[in-house]
């Protein structure tokens, strides 16, 4: 798993673009008369800070059924959901704005956009490259919460959601609720929830305490999962593909928006969601 620190590599390719954007629109803005390089650059950041909110508004109105049911989800911008389309439209239509009666502005602070963007977007295709040699899912011989083995990748054959969680992790236990629910909903996904570090004990208190019914729940006492997946920090969410493949990853809290627009990216149509009806 790709992280930086506490960070994951989308979060900081994301803050370097914004920072290379800023650097740009001020070094072009330097060359023009007056050289008005400190407005280029207070243009650049609250263009990308009016960006960062339409960008989280759009996404929450594309998933509005499944925040709705969980309002304060809506503010978990930690679940990285973000439609950043709406928020590129939007700040190149606050820029329009703005440099409408300072039209020398216009060229240094849309250049910053130009290189940002071509910067985030060559980040991204070297990460799609990098989780193509991802390591499979892990072949470790983990325990059931009644301590019979299990190996990890036996689970192979279907898409995995692989979730690292412990009971004394805040965000872990927020998001339990929405495995819970995605269980139900995604039938032919197996979501396999594997405590770090603690006993059955533990796990099992915790699980019956919270009323959660989840179905693969393994113990890794050792944190085995953690070292072989290279994650740094809890909880950690990892999704692999009927061949065991890694196709995608995240780090902190996940909310039922975020976890459905990754399934319904990663994995083939034909999974289909089971509604209550059913």
């Amino acid at each position: 798993m790709i992280s930086v620190g506490p960070f994951s590599v989308q979060v900081v390719a994301v803050f370097l673009a914004v920072l290379l954007a800023w650097a740009v629109a001020r070094m072009v803005a330097k060359r023009l008369p007056d050289s008005p390089y400190k407005a280029a650059g207070g243009m650049l950041l609250d263009a990308a800070f009016v960006g960062f909110v339409a960008a989280r508004l759009g996404y929450i109105a594309q998933w509005w059924e499944e925040y709705a049911q969980s309002p304060m989800s809506m503010i978990s911008i930690g679940d990285q959901g973000f439609s950043w389309w709406v928020g590129v439209l939007a700040a190149l239509a606050l820029i329009w704005w703005r440099t409408r009666a300072v039209r020398a502005l216009r060229r240094p602070v849309l250049a910053g956009v130009a290189v940002g963007l071509a910067a985030w977007f060559a980040t991204g295709g070297v990460l799609a490259l990098l989780q193509r040699s991802a390591p499979p899912l892990p072949a470790l011989t983990l325990a059931t919460l009644d301590e019979q083995p299990v190996v990890l990748n036996s689970y192979a054959g279907r898409p995995v959601v692989l979730n690292l969680w412990a009971s004394w992790c805040p965000p872990c236990r927020r998001e339990m609720p929405v495995f819970e629910q995605a269980q139900a909903q995604y039938p032919d996904i197996a979501f396999v929830m594997v405590n770090q570090g603690e006993s059955a004990q533990q796990a099992r208190a915790f699980l019956e305490s919270e009323r959660l019914h989840l179905k693969d729940v393994l113990l890794d006492p050792a944190s085995q999962t953690m070292q072989a997946v290279a994650s740094r920090g809890l909880p950690t969410t990892l999704f692999f593909d009927e061949q065991g493949r890694l196709v995608d990853t995240h780090l902190g809290e996940l909310t039922m928006a975020s976890l459905k627009h990754t399934v319904s990216r990663r994995f083939a149509p034909a999974q289909q969601i089971k509604t209550d009806k059913e």
